[in-house]
């Protein structure tokens, strides 16, 4: 059964036209980039001029695909001017490494960088028809690559922009990255057609977004099913729109009944959602559903673009009427690499077979399966997909499935089903309900290009039946991952997620970087924080010696890099115990606690990416995970021992406004921080502070600490009383000031804050050796990101860091009667191992509300 489409009248041709063509639309815009507006002239003259500046010669270029103005000027350098461009993601430094040995381009374009150009003509045999090479993975820097011709890209531009009625006057936000098949086949098809797009990095639950959609007048997105998700719960359908006239989806099945809703929300708002289907080795697309067919077909992909033809291989599959769909057209690929001498090689067809299995309804292509999703269990062969689709419409719309040979894996994202998802499966698939595991996560894994990922799914399944004499293997093969899970209880992580992204904790920090200085020897890259699992995993291998076939952990050296913030922590809290059973008199380990905890929650809470809602709950995960330790072993202190009373259990003590000192102010320190960390959170989630602190962050620091800074001035003027340093609106200028010193990126604004905090500090407490310590802590954390330590003292400096909080809790109850003994080392001591014991008893309990409020929707 074959269905075919008609040529629209760009590809009739025998050469087919550029995807940039200014003798057509000179002087239409085609780029909105940082409010520059560039015509298709202007960006054809700086495209010849990046050119130019390669030399004459056709080489291999390789680009890293940002949303700048910079990346798609080279880009479009490579394609327009005769080169070969190798796209790889922006950002993920392990993953072009990867393809840089693996296919050793003449020319590297780097976001932010010069173009190296490393020789005068290619090392390479190129094939004339040769003009791109796309990855097929979305997270490894795998050497499997898709090779693409100039009339491959020029054909598929142009059926896009036939089926989607592209016109000069429409512009397109660039909703995906360019990296990505999809995200270039927007661009390519508006240029075609001598459209346009606005070039942003922005996420569509970000704010800005929006604003800028609004303020360049686009008139299109595109988005994969996560990106429907996002929309769904960012408030999207409140926002007004009036310029949106169409909305594509690809990268993915999305639900018909999502499909049908959002077709019939945007006929509503005067804007149509045109379903697409495709695959890289197609170019981009190969099918679209008409868009008035969608609330009638929401099932289906459609019918094949212009040019191209559909049939379905009914040989592959036992039921009748559905077979594998095979595509066929002018933008089907030359072939795969799997290394640079397959440059060379000529196209292998013009069919595709996509591994799909589909059957044909009304006329309409509809997919209801992959050749390569089924399973056997117990000799059984199961259809996963068919599956997973009962489990979406009678459990867990967002199921997932997957099987091993031992049992059928079913991930949910609410536990609230899991009986009904047990036994539907064990039905279905007639297995035993022994044989059905199901797994409730907070989030489900994404590749980059956010589709399911279900290699990750399938790690997490055989992860869940590892015995424990299997599991030492695991954790030996993917080391970075195994500490993650063990120190953030998130099995749910994916190769993208970084500790961020999994909302991390001043706590989990240091425990966790001290787990992955083991296996980075020379010293946890900068920023680690803020890197994918899979990068960081990349780089760990890149550092480890290879013995035998096998990856063997290198020798651990005598001294290792440690982060300041942890030493700090490490060296502040020994002083408040040190300081309160009188070994000596070291005090304001707590103040500097505060600036140390300012620090971080810029760091993790403030760099969480999304919107202010995301943001809201990553701060909100940090706070349940100070907050319910504390009351649980404060409110046990007050039944078991009467030590506090209600108002300290509820950290509202300032409530009373006593000003004596008694056994209520000890956790002073406590109540200060969830104040100080609750305002922080409320007023930088508002979204109009939200956008404002993400475009200006050290401007918004700095005018935050000018409102503590006049607080506590108005409150207490240049010197605190004995009681007074130890209120929350007096102290609160501690904690701005760590967070200016995160948001400090250049010299200048690091002099400002020192200046700044010494303004602030020097005279506060009246006390030199205070003020010394505090000043000099923050001093060294602002100027020094790391510090060298023999590898036994920078462990142990990750234990007491990791443990600080529990430590300052729990010390009060350890410490009074050692010392009325004379035991002042004992009591250190024991204060000491208290909390660390403490601290590792609970947490699951900080894991488990981490999550819990993180996985809340």
């Amino acid at each position: 059964m074959t269905v075919t489409s008609p040529q629209p009248a760009l590809l009739r041709s025998r050469h087919p036209a550029p995807v940039l063509d200014h003798a057509r639309f000179g002087g239409m815009p085609a780029v909105v980039a940082d409010d520059e507006v560039l015509s298709h002239a202007d960006l054809a003259d700086r495209v010849a001029a990046r050119a130019r500046s390669w030399g004459p010669a056709r080489r291999l270029v390789l680009v890293e695909g940002a949303n700048t103005l910079d990346s798609l000027v080279a880009y479009l350098a490579a394609l327009q001017h005769g080169h070969v461009a190798l796209v790889v993601p922006d950002g993920r430094q392990a993953q072009r490494e990867a393809i840089v040995a693996a296919y050793d381009p003449d020319i590297i374009c780097t976001t932010g960088a010069r173009d190296d150009v490393r020789r005068p003509e290619s090392a390479h045999d190129l094939h004339p028809d040769l003009a791109l090479l796309l990855s097929t993975s979305g997270t490894t820097g795998s050497p499997k690559l898709v090779r693409l011709s100039r009339a491959n890209v020029a054909s598929n531009a142009a059926a896009i922009a036939d089926y989607l009625a592209l016109t000069p006057a429409d512009r397109a936000i660039t909703a995906l990255p360019l990296h990505y098949c999809y995200g270039l086949s927007v661009l390519h098809s508006h240029l075609v057609a001598g459209a346009s797009v606005v070039l942003t990095g922005l996420s569509v639950v970000d704010e800005c977004f929006w604003e800028l959609f609004a303020r360049t007048g686009a008139t299109s997105f595109a988005g994969v099913p996560h990106t429907f998700d996002l929309l769904a719960t960012s408030g999207f359908e409140a926002r007004d729109l009036p310029s949106l006239r169409q909305v594509t989806q690809a990268g993915g099945r999305l639900d018909p009944d999502d499909v049908r809703r959002w077709s019939r929300f945007g006929r509503s708002r005067g804007w149509d959602l045109v379903v697409m289907y495709g695959a890289t080795e197609a170019t981009a697309r190969m099918a679209y559903l008409p868009p008035d067919l969608a609330e009638d077909h929401p099932a289906a992909i459609g019918v094949a673009v212009p040019g191209g033809h559909l049939r379905l291989d009914e040989s592959v599959d036992e039921r009748p009427g559905v077979g594998e769909l095979v595509y066929s057209g002018p933008n089907v690929m030359l072939g795969y690499a799997h290394a640079p001498a397959d440059l060379a090689l000529a196209g292998g067809g013009s069919e595709l077979r996509t591994g799909d299995l589909a059957r044909q309804v009304d006329g309409l292509f509809e997919v209801v399966g992959r050749r390569n999703r089924y399973g056997k269990v117990f000799g059984l062969r199961l259809d996963l997909d068919a599956v997973e689709g009962h489990l979406r419409a009678e459990v867990d719309r967002r199921a997932r499935v997957v099987a091993t040979d031992r049992a059928v894996h079913v991930f949910l994202t609410t536990g609230r089903r899991s009986a009904a998802a047990r036994a539907l499966t064990a039905s279905h698939c007639g297995v035993p309900a022994h044989a059905v595991h199901v797994t409730v996560l907070a989030q489900l894994p994404l590749t980059s290009n956010d589709k399911t990922d279900y290699a990750a799914l399938a790690r997490l399944a055989a992860l869940s039946e590892q015995d424990e004499a299997d599991a030492p293997a695991a954790v030996s093969t993917h080391p970075v991952r195994a500490d993650f899970v063990r120190v953030l209880g998130r099995p749910d992580a994916a190769d993208g997620d970084s500790f961020v992204d999994l909302g991390g904790d001043s706590l989990s920090y240091v425990e966790l970087a001290t787990r992955l200085a083991d296996h980075f020897p020379q010293g946890l890259p900068t920023g680690w924080h803020t890197l994918g699992i899979g990068e960081l995993e990349d780089r760990r291998r890149a550092t480890t010696t290879v013995s035998h076939d096998a990856e063997a952990e290198p020798a651990r050296p005598r001294r290792v890099r440690l982060d300041t913030t942890v030493a700090l922590r490490a060296l502040a809290i020994l002083f408040v115990v040190a300081s309160h059973v009188d070994l000596v008199a070291l005090e304001g380990g707590a103040h500097l606690l505060l600036a140390l905890a300012g620090f971080n929650f810029a760091r993790f809470q403030l760099s969480a990416a999304g919107d202010a809602g995301t943001r809201l709950r990553h701060g909100l995960s940090g706070l349940a995970q100070l907050v319910v330790p504390s009351v649980l072993w404060v409110g046990a202190a007050a039944l078991v021992l009467g030590s506090y009373d209600l108002t300290t259990a509820l950290f509202v003590r300032e409530l009373v406004n006593s000003s004596e000192w008694d056994d209520q102010w000890q956790l002073w320190f406590l109540e200060s921080l969830v104040w100080i960390t609750a305002g922080a959170l409320a007023i930088t989630s508002l979204p109009a502070l939200h956008r404002l602190e993400r475009r200006t962050p050290f401007r918004f620091a700095l005018a935050v600490l000018a409102v503590a800074a006049v607080a506590r001035f108005a409150e207490v003027g240049f010197r605190a009383g004995p009681t007074q340093r130890y209120t929350t609106l007096v102290v609160a200028f501690f904690f701005v000031l760590g967070w200016a010193a995160a948001r400090a990126t250049t010299t200048r604004q690091r002099l400002l804050v020192t200046a700044l905090a010494a303004a602030l500090t020097v005279g506060f407490f009246g006390q030199v050796h205070r003020e010394v310590i505090v000043l000099g802590g923050f001093l060294l954390m602002l100027w020094v990101p790391h510090v060298r330590l023999p590898s036994w003292l920078a462990r142990a400096a990750g234990v007491l860091a990791g443990a600080s909080l529990f430590i300052y809790l729990t010390h009060w109850q350890v410490y009074p009667a050692l010392e009325d003994a004379g035991h002042q080392w004992l009591a250190l001591g024991a204060s000491l191992a208290v909390g660390i014991t403490y601290g590792r008893l609970v947490r699951p309990v900080h894991q488990a509300v981490g999550r819990a409020v993180l996985g809340s929707r």
